[in-house]
């Protein structure tokens, strides 16, 4: 499929160099594997996994072996939040962290077909605010996860660096992140939100998209993000321009699914770095692909399996 006529997306054919900024939660994921069906209000048989989480740290970590990669976010002042700098600035990742409070964690209950549940406490992780406008020096690219906008003062600090990053030239991404979470926040709500930060890039699973409106691209889709990524699982990734289905592309077969906590991380990591190095739409998802079947056969969605 070619782009519609009023020409390519601006992520696409042109290589640019600066740094991706990825802004948002550093968190610890406790994750559970159920290893037989789930019982009620009695014991289940599992295994249980620790390692650092967070939808904007798993992105900001698999996209730092591929691009220059910062994160921006806010930790407790306590050990596991020390661990969890170490851990992320271990993978090559800029962090750039506030430290005040008590880390925040995440439980994830995965059955054993690799569908998860999520207990989120995100504790200091939401109470980012007056972030040191040098953090974004040499912003490139800008992505925000949508968990961003859960709580204040959070949320209000989010959308300023968006508004910086876009008077400084940087493209900007949204992931929606959660039907859960965007039906808690109201989703004409949301709406309203993206429509004023017109992200370049949203990306949503399917039932996030059907949620939205914008599964179909359409009239709220153009009016939302410049381009709207929506995966369907094992089915073809859709991508739309404007109101105009511009690619269908199809997703490799992965041999084994057991945990797709950080698939979608991964994916935007994959699809963000490609753009990075001016590919076009169908080799950014293809890239996306790749990177998202590398974590849905360990425990969570850690570059290190857990």
């Amino acid at each position: 499929m070619s782009s519609p006529a009023e020409g390519a997306h601006p992520a696409d054919g042109r290589p640019t160099t600066g740094v991706l900024v990825v802004v948002g939660d550093l968190l610890e994921d406790i994750v559970v594997w159920a290893t037989e069906p789930i019982r009620a209000a009695t014991d289940s048989a599992s295994q249980v996994f620790r390692s650092r989480g967070g939808s904007a740290a798993n992105v900001a970590a698999h996209a730092a072996a591929l691009v220059p990669t910062r994160f921006i976010g806010r930790v407790g002042d306590d050990g596991a939040g020390r661990a969890l700098e170490a851990a992320l600035a271990a993978t090559g990742v800029d962090v750039r962290v506030q430290r005040a409070g008590r880390s925040g964690a995440v439980v994830l209950i995965v059955a054993p077909d690799g569908e998860r549940t999520m207990f989120p406490d995100r504790a200091a992780a939401a109470e980012l605010e007056r972030v040191d406008p040098g953090w974004l020096d040499d912003a490139a690219w800008l992505h925000v996860p949508s968990y961003g906008f859960e709580h204040e003062p959070m949320r209000g600090e989010v959308r300023r660096l968006v508004a910086r990053a876009r008077d400084r030239g940087a493209t900007v991404s949204i992931d929606a992140s959660s039907t859960g979470l965007l039906e808690t926040l109201g989703v004409e709500r949301v709406l309203g939100w993206l429509a004023d930060l017109r992200p370049d890039v949203l990306f949503a699973n399917e039932t996030e998209a059907a949620l939205l409106g914008v599964a179909r691209g359409g009239d709220v889709a153009a009016s939302v993000a410049r381009r709207v990524v929506v995966k369907h699982g094992p089915w073809p990734t859709e991508v739309f321009d404007a109101a105009s289905l511009v690619e269908r592309v199809p997703v490799a077969p992965v041999a084994s699914v057991r945990d797709l906590t950080g698939a979608g991380d991964a994916f935007a990591a994959g699809y963000i770095a490609a753009a990075r190095s001016g590919a076009d739409a169908t080799a950014c998802c293809l890239a996306g692909h790749a990177l998202a079947a590398s974590v849905i056969a360990t425990p969570g969605g850690d570059v290190n399996g857990g």
